[in-house]
């Protein structure tokens, strides 16, 4: 177990939030939610069939289990869902009928105030996760997308913090203009300093490094960089960067010179989403680092998409980053 997961299990318990896990017919979901109320990591709602889930054999005494379809919250929930979208033509018939599905009934249970956050995604598509989150939550106050990022701990590197970096966007953003790059890029910041407490030093990637090519693609992570520093002209932030550049302090001292950030990245920020999803996909399995996330950002309360491909200690580590980043939101 990592230093960094250490840290997010500690701070979760040390002021304990309410997560709901709409996905209580998965298997993993239930392994995960036995060690999290085993180390008393957070206060679990599990959302599915109550007598199904209670029959599992998994130590889960401590959660709240809630079949959606038979729940006496039903009615209230879906009453809100029906003021919030009424002006979009939804009826309360639909409103209610939407409360059969568990990652509407746990978003409005998020906007309720029923819980701190939500962590889905194990049997379901990020569209279907982040489709209500957007509908119902929306981005948070100043924020102009919603985008994503991996923590990457890598072993035994010096790179980044001790190995530790934040990779964005990996996981929603497909081909991000300038402007959007720059937003990806100070909201990646802000994760950066809620979850590790340091500075973030953002590098924007590109295949060229102040200039040394000359095309469109390498022109946008220019423009972005100019956009982020007047977004946030305190940030230790520039661009355009190539990685070994970024993160490499002698190859950031001879192509960068003059840069705060060359050689000394810790966020890196990639130009579109083949980069990033194939970044850090060639960092967890050739680097054996360890990958948290796709975790949200820019939603109004923590809502966190799990890879159907996640193990159960994935979903642990992303349940404690979630408490964590609604603790944040409270502050």
């Amino acid at each position: 177990m990592s230093s960094f997961l250490d840290s997010m299990l500690a701070r979760a318990a040390a002021d304990k939030q309410t997560i709901v896990l709409p996905e209580g017919d998965d298997e993993r979901t239930l392994v995960a939610a036995e060690r999290i109320l085993a180390q008393e990591t957070a206060n679990l709602i599990i959302l599915g069939d109550a007598d199904a889930i209670q029959a599992s054999g998994y130590a889960l005494d401590g959660a709240l289990v809630v079949d959606p379809r038979t729940s006496d919250m039903r009615e209230e929930l879906a009453n809100k869902l029906f003021e919030l979208r009424q002006h979009k033509g939804m009826t309360p018939d639909q409103a209610l009928a939407l409360m059969d599905d568990v990652l509407y009934f746990g978003v409005m249970m998020v906007k309720m105030g029923r819980a701190d956050g939500m962590v889905a995604g194990a049997c379901h598509a990020t569209g279907d996760v982040l489709r209500p989150c957007l509908q119902i939550l929306k981005t948070a106050p100043g924020v102009a997308l919603v985008s994503s990022f991996l923590v990457m701990v890598v072993p035994n590197c010096e790179m980044g913090e001790a190995g530790t970096f934040i990779f964005s966007d990996c996981g929603l953003e497909v081909q991000p203009d300038a402007e959007r790059l720059a937003h990806i890029a100070v909201n990646s910041a802000k994760s950066w300093r809620t979850l590790l407490g340091t500075e973030p030093k953002v590098a924007l990637l590109s295949h060229s490094t102040y200039g040394s090519a000359k095309n469109e693609d390498a022109a946008k992570v220019v423009e972005a960089t100019a956009i982020a520093k007047e977004l946030a002209p305190e940030l230790a932030l520039d661009g355009e960067l190539q990685l070994d550049a970024a993160i490499v302090p002698s190859v950031g001292a001879s192509k960068a010179p003059t840069s705060a950030v060359a050689g000394q990245a810790n966020v890196l920020i990639f130009p579109d989403l083949d980069a990033g999803n194939i970044g850090y996909k060639l960092v967890q399995r050739l680097a054996k680092a360890e990958a948290y996330g796709p975790i949200t950002q820019g939603i109004a309360a923590p809502v966190n998409d799990l890879s159907r491909g996640c193990s159960a200690d994935d979903i642990v580590g992303v349940i404690a980053i979630t408490c964590v980043q609604a603790q944040a939101a409270k502050a």
